[in-house]
């Protein structure tokens, strides 16, 4: 057992009583000194779901709401050394740094979760968690935003332009910008639902590309699409997603590894389909996610 009674009463304890430990742990934790890992990919834990109220994995809706097993679960999966760290909220990034998983680790703060899944006002993602100032005083390695493009919304606008006002804060202070485009629609009963063809993704890319003053920092986060000329829209570095799991780890590490052969993709970002997989072996999953990645 990863989080024993003892570590996570300690954790407790450190929340009520020393709350200035998780400046310290900020502070202290030892940065690694480049992206990506020394066979030039970059392989992330996504944990920032909780955050924007998405819990659920399959069946189960509220899967992710047990805070002390998603943390046992990242330390399980942190522990296997092809993982490069985490993509996580501020209250994720700080418990895990008070535990001690985090040295040597490249770590990605989440910038925006206002759009609370299944709410009526989900498009309008305004930045909820870290912005820049905070990424570079907290020396985390860069920021992460969502982008849900529709085009019959226009409470796209704002999210658009925030997003752009990130990346050239970010690229400012030489910190990675990771947008992820999502093109999305609203179906006949009002509910988003992401567009999957070659075309819609060709266009979120395209637009998350020319976001900010530069693009010298900027990173993409996309879905694996079925079909790879979709990465010939940018010279960008792709990370592909891991999204919401099929219920078959096969037919998931089989999608990933279609894409991960082209030029521009650099690796992956995966949360629900490592850290929840339906036979409940993590260690396993993760292993043969970085098998994919040749790790």
């Amino acid at each position: 057992m990863y989080l024993t009674d003892e570590r996570w009463r300690e954790l407790l304890r450190v929340r009520v009583e020393e709350p200035e430990a998780v400046r310290r742990a900020y502070t202290d934790r030892r940065r690694r000194s480049r992206l990506l890992s020394g066979r030039g990919t970059l392989f992330l834990l996504a944990a920032d779901h909780p955050a924007r109220g998405a819990l659920g994995v399959g069946a189960d809706r509220t899967a992710m709401a047990d805070r002390r097993t998603l943390l046992e679960r990242l330390l399980i999966a942190l522990d296997n050394p092809a993982v490069d760290g985490v993509l996580g909220s501020p209250d994720v990034v700080e418990e895990l740094l008070l535990l001690g998983a985090l040295d040597d680790r490249i770590v990605i703060g989440s910038m925006n979760r206002g759009g609370l899944a299944g709410a009526d006002w989900e498009i309008d993602d305004r930045f909820t968690g870290y912005d820049a100032e905070s990424l570079v005083r907290f020396r985390l390695d860069g920021g992460k935003m969502l982008l849900r493009l529709v085009d019959s919304d226009a409470r796209t606008i704002p999210t658009l332009h925030a997003c752009a006002r990130a990346v050239s804060e970010l690229a400012a202070h030489g910190l990675m910008a990771m947008v992820e485009p999502l093109p999305y629609r609203r179906d006949h009963a009002g509910s988003l639902v992401m567009h999957k063809d070659s075309a819609a993704l060709q266009r979120a890319v395209t637009v998350a590309s020319g976001l900010g003053v530069t693009s010298a920092h900027t990173w993409l986060k996309i879905p694996a699409p079925e079909d790879i000329s979709v990465l010939d829209a940018t010279t960008l570095p792709v990370l592909l997603l891991g999204g919401a799991p099929s219920g078959d780890p096969a037919v998931d590490l089989a999608a990933w590894g279609g894409a991960l052969g082209h030029d521009v993709v650099r690796g992956l970002v995966v949360g629900r389909s490592l850290l929840y997989p339906p036979d409940g072996d993590v260690a396993g999953a993760v292993t043969a996610a970085a098998r994919l990645l040749g790790a």
